[in-house]
């Protein structure tokens, strides 16, 4: 999939099923806790989560009421692609579990949404994911990887985020993303994108490669060469 400014047309309003308060922790200690929510009738029939973080009610009220100054701003999201290997393993050939991480705390922080999606592997899958690492470890990049296996580059589509988002309330975000996909996808999708924040760079001797890809190739907004000089300096 393509980053696309294009409107598509809008699926089937999605409901809420589930609402229900989780605390969490991570590994490094972190705590914090989710109102999760699960859906019905999203377009692509995935079990995807969206979880309300900090004070995600006062972040909707403030941009219900149509303001864009700083007190007043659009709730805080992520779509964060799941990503076992690295969510729950700790992988260094991603960025994924730090990111996952960070997203968790800046978003309780602001007030908003972290939406859990069930896109493994940009969209291809547990398996073809581990086959596409075997293929990286002949030389192709993560999108080369992809493509040799029959795949798309990125066959993720964010039809479902926008359900969830709007199930919940939201129509104006502050995405939190590297990716400028997900803005053009949401964007098109009715979601309006008031602002886009990176992640940071988490930067392993395992991922260099991939990160390198994911800003040549897809124009990802990361700040790899900051990032490098100053792991050389460490």
């Amino acid at each position: 999939m393509t980053a696309t400014a294009l409107r598509v047309p809008a699926a089937a309003p999605a409901a809420i099923r589930t609402q229900v308060r989780v605390p969490l922790q991570f590994p490094d200690g972190y705590r914090t806790t989710a109102d999760v929510f699960t859906f019905r009738g999203l377009a692509d029939g995935k079990e995807h989560l969206l979880l309300g973080l900090g004070d995600w009610r006062a972040a909707l009220t403030r941009a219900a009421n149509g303001s864009d100054s700083a007190n007043a701003a659009a709730p805080l999201v992520r779509p964060h692609s799941e990503c076992l290997t690295g969510d729950v393993f700790g992988s260094q050939r991603c960025d994924c579990g730090p990111q996952l991480r960070e997203a968790a705390e800046r978003i309780t922080d602001a007030g908003g949404f972290l939406l859990y999606l069930r896109q493994e592997g940009r969209g291809i899958g547990l398996y073809a994911k581990l086959d596409a690492y075997a293929l990286q470890d002949q030389g192709l990049d993560t999108y080369e990887a992809n493509t040799a296996l029959g795949h798309g580059e990125d066959e993720r589509d964010y039809t479902a985020a926008a359900q969830m988002l709007r199930a919940v309330g939201v129509e104006s975000i502050r995405l939190l993303s590297n990716n400028p996909d997900k803005a053009a996808q949401l964007e098109g999708l009715g979601i309006r994108v008031a602002e886009r924040i990176p992640t940071g760079v988490h930067l392993s001797e395992a991922n260099v490669r991939y990160l390198t890809a994911k800003r040549d190739h897809t124009a990802h907004s990361i700040d790899l060469d900051a990032a490098l000089a100053m792991a050389v300096s460490a």
